[in-house]
């Protein structure tokens, strides 16, 4: 059993009960954290069973001993409870039989007279049972004597007199004072009986309790124990529940009426019998399994947990409907189980989807796996009238989609910060629920400063950015309130996502302290800010909200809240720029689009067709505008750089390149591609530091420079293969083993034949060559040897190798310009040049 085995003699329980309390009233008072090792199995839990159960459970006693006989010769079993928990899916017990009003029963053989106890220990068989099956077991406990007559015809259900007489002075049960110090020994009592009781379940505080820190003793005797408050939120406790809460649109979205943050644990606790009181009345009430699955899954996508009321009757079994309901659920959740546990709400700190009023109708919420941050999942609760699905992907690019049910693939698409699924058919009447894996989130900027118009101390703009939950911005409730954006450089914008602090209720909305209408505007100089580029109002609703953007170019965003839907006050917990929206396709290794750079006179545009990204830069018709990207190298050394540009006039518009601060080409040439929406590339190599490097392109002439989509960064290699080179009098062959690349050239024998290089060097200098080469003839092959234009080399031997499959190399000295080269090799013979591989360049 899980209480202590020895019994003491009714003086020694006595003495032991005094002394224990003279020395409780002296310990010093603690506080709870907000995050605490005990919370573990709640904070991993989705849901609770909640079992109202007691003397006055229908039909009523008025015996505890007549009681406690009916429920043992009815057949009552712990292991009932615990296996209907399991159906439910629940991962902990809660039991409320000592309730003020189900007549204030202990339901085990308390030391502690004063109201029934019972002699058998159904509170320790419980536990017991439940630590079997590796759920946990809360009491209950009330804090109220104010019906302590209801049922009787007299009398009182507290018995004053035999608690005065235990404890040797006078107290009225029927006070709140003398039932606190009542219900007060009862937390020790039993704290020491059994080991393995996970916590207490408050139903309101006690002023006797608060008075004598009894939360704060608690944590020092038993630091293993949760405490949970009903509809107060008390900062010492663990967990508060929200009771019962109704009209919210849908009926089922429970979370509308909760008003408190996460991290906090938070509970909803409600009935699953649609009618009749918390406890068995008496009557089989139906179940609502829309609303109650509803429930459980809303709540689950907000990281709520769902403690669900059943009516146990007096032998413990539950009446028919809900019997009914919980063998339907074990199957229904058993299919979908992977979306609800192990996952936190989707759209709030954990990230994820956002949840919430869809397209068409539809409604449901979203959850995240804790494990994986890319696995999600999407619970369509209401759907759609037709058969596509659209929810904001909130920066996660996509990656597949699969009907969690039947594991089959969904067709969907990424536009526009949307993530539409098409072609469904066949929506469950409960949960339609899509697993969604992403390969993370992009187009979000980084390292951004907030500042703000007003804040209360403590809780500035900085709060709002620092991707820290636990911290957040305060308004102080100023209307109109501005919080800017400092994103370092102009840089494109696209939209803004608001994570608003969840302290306060959706429903009603008469207590919703989120923003309503709002204006942003956007500035280069963080003075001169113009008309705004987007003014609306924001939906009163949880989770994430994202403003969309006209597509701009600006260093400064400010967002302006010009009104409120309930309450003043606005807190923002997280808030960020997005520069593009998801879902353009992962860019090729080294691409850094230009979109995503700092941008100094210019703008973010995708007017003209081809780009890569979500645009390009348009930069201004002015000399020094100017590009910069962010690359990162491995390794120190060069690196072969490939601008894409579109060049729509026909003048050059050339610029110069600087790699970290240091000038690398004065001048590069970006002459007419034709058209504005025809691209080419400019490919040339700079020296790259380990680590972070800048490259920089700023234009020359006062035409600016051309529109820039991209800067795309590969290691230099030290190798040009001969295939891939310029042939003038010859085949690329591979009918020789023994060749890197794809081939080689075999040149004609004739003399002035040749093959041409085209490379680049970081800088001028010195270099050493080396041409792989197979001769496999009797005579040497000579060539010539020129490096831009000019004569290096004449007459450079290439002797036998012994067969055309046997490759040797040749080793000389060259000396390269900054910047573009060409190297020819020209047979200098009627007999050609021997075959080519390829030249190194060291």
């Amino acid at each position: 059993m899980s209480r202590a085995s020895s019994r003491t003699a009714i003086t020694a329980a006595i003495t032991a009960a005094l002394a224990l309390l003279l020395g409780l009233l002296t310990s010093p008072a603690a506080r709870a954290d907000l995050q605490h090792p005990r919370q573990a199995f709640l904070r991993g839990s989705v849901a609770g069973l909640f079992l109202h159960w007691g003397l006055r459970t229908s039909p009523q006693h008025t015996s505890c001993s007549a009681w406690e006989s009916d429920v043992t010769t009815g057949g009552w079993s712990p292991g009932y409870w615990v296996n209907e928990a399991k159906k439910l899916h629940a991962q902990y017990l809660v039991l409320a039989t000592f309730h003020s009003r189900l007549g204030y029963a202990r339901p085990y053989p308390s030391q502690i007279p004063g109201s029934c106890r019972t002699t058998r220990d159904f509170l320790g068989e419980l536990i017991d049972a439940a630590d079997a099956q590796g759920l946990k077991v809360i009491h209950y406990m009330t804090d109220d004597p104010q019906w302590h007559a209801e049922g009787l015809p007299s009398g009182s259900w507290l018995n004053s007199a035999a608690f005065s007489a235990y404890v040797g002075h006078n107290v009225d049960l029927t006070t709140r004072d003398g039932f606190g110090e009542f219900s007060y020994l009862q937390f020790f009592e039993q704290m020491r009986r059994y080991p393995k009781l996970a916590g207490f379940w408050i139903d309101n505080d006690n002023a006797y309790w608060e008075r004598n820190d009894l939360y704060a003793k608690i944590y020092q005797q038993r630091a293993d124990m949760t405490l949970s408050n009903n509809n107060e939120d008390t900062p010492i406790m663990d967990m508060i529940s929200n009771e019962q809460k109704t009209g919210m649109t849908p009926s089922y979205d429970y979370p509308q009426a909760v008003h408190t943050a996460l991290p906090r644990l938070i509970e909803a606790d409600f009935k699953l019998p649609t009618g009749g009181p918390w406890w068995y009345g008496g009557s089989d009430e139906a179940v609502d399994r829309k609303l109650t699955l509803g429930r459980l899954i809303t709540n689950a996508g907000s990281s709520v947990k769902a403690l669900m009321a059943e009516t146990a009757m007096v032998n413990g079994r539950f009446p028919a409907q809900q019997a009914n309901f919980n063998t339907f659920a074990a199957t229904y959740l058993d299919q979908i189980w992977e979306s609800l546990g192990g996952t936190e709400g989707g759209g709030y700190l954990h990230g994820g989807l956002k949840p919430g009023f869809w397209n068409n109708g539809a409604h449901g919420v979203t959850t995240i796996a804790k494990n994986d941050p890319n696995r999600h999942y999407i619970h369509v609760i209401t759907p759609p009238s037709g058969g596509t699905l659209s929810v904001r992907d909130n920066g996660y690019a996509v990656t597949s989609v699969t009907n969690l049910r039947t594991g089959a693939p969904v067709t969907f698409s990424q536009a526009a910060g949307t993530l539409t699924l098409s072609g469904i058919s066949g929506w469950d009447p409960y949960d339609t629920v899509f697993k969604v894996i992403t390969s993370g989130r992009e187009g979000i900027h980084t390292g951004v400063t907030l500042s703000a118009g007003s804040s209360t101390s403590g809780h500035p703009a900085a709060a709002a950015g620092d991707r820290d939950y636990l911290t957040y911005w305060d308004s102080d409730a100023a209307e109109p309130a501005t919080l800017t954006f400092d994103l370092g450089a102009a840089k494109p914008v696209q939209y803004i996502a608001v994570n608003q602090r969840e302290d306060s209720t959706v429903h009603p909305s008469s207590g919703s302290a989120r923003i309503s209408g709002y204006q942003v505007h956007v500035s280069n100089d963080g003075s001169s800010w113009g008309s705004a580029i987007k003014t609306g109002t924001v939906p009163n609703a949880r989770g994430v909200q994202i403003i969309d953007l006209p597509a701009t170019t600006a260093r400064y965003v400010r967002l302006t809240k010009t009104g409120h839907h309930g309450v003043a006050r606005w807190r923002v917990d997280e808030a960020w720029i997005g520069a593009r929206y998801a879902g353009g396709g992962s860019p090729p290794p080294g691409r850094h689009e230009a979109e995503d750079a700092t941008i100094s006179q210019g703008v973010f545009e995708n007017t003209h067709a081809g780009y890569s990204g979500t645009g390009y830069v348009n930069g201004d018709n002015v000399t020094g505008s100017y590009v910069e990207w962010q690359v990162q190298a491995s390794t120190a050394g060069p690196a072969t750089v490939s601008l894409r540009y579109a060049n729509g006039t026909t003048a050059d518009r050339p610029s110069a390149i600087t790699v970290n601060g240091v000038t690398a080409y004065p001048s590069r040439g970006h002459p007419g591609t034709g058209a504005w929406s025809t691209w080419a590339t400019d490919t040339f190599t700079v020296q790259l530091a380990a680590g972070a490097n800048t490259i920089r392109a700023t234009a020359t002439t006062a035409n600016g420079n051309p529109n820039l989509d991209y800067l795309e960064i590969t290691a230099a290699s030290n190798d040009h293969e001969a295939e891939n080179a310029t042939i003038f009098q010859g085949v690329v062959e591979s009918d020789h083993a023994g060749f890197t690349g794809t081939g080689f050239v075999n040149s004609d024998n004739v003399a002035g034949s040749y093959v041409e290089f085209a490379v680049n060097a970081a800088q001028s200098g010195p270099r050493t060559l080396t041409v792989r080469y197979a001769n496999g003839t009797a005579a040497d092959r000579p060539m010539d040897l020129t490096v831009n234009g000019v004569v290096a080399q004449a007459g450079r031997s290439f002797g036998p190798t012994g067969s055309w499959a046997s490759w040797a190399d040749s080793t000389l000295a060259v000396t390269l310009d900054a910047g573009a080269n060409t190297i020819r090799l020209t047979g200098a013979t009627a007999y050609g040049g021997p075959n080519l591989d390829r030249i190194t360049l060291t």
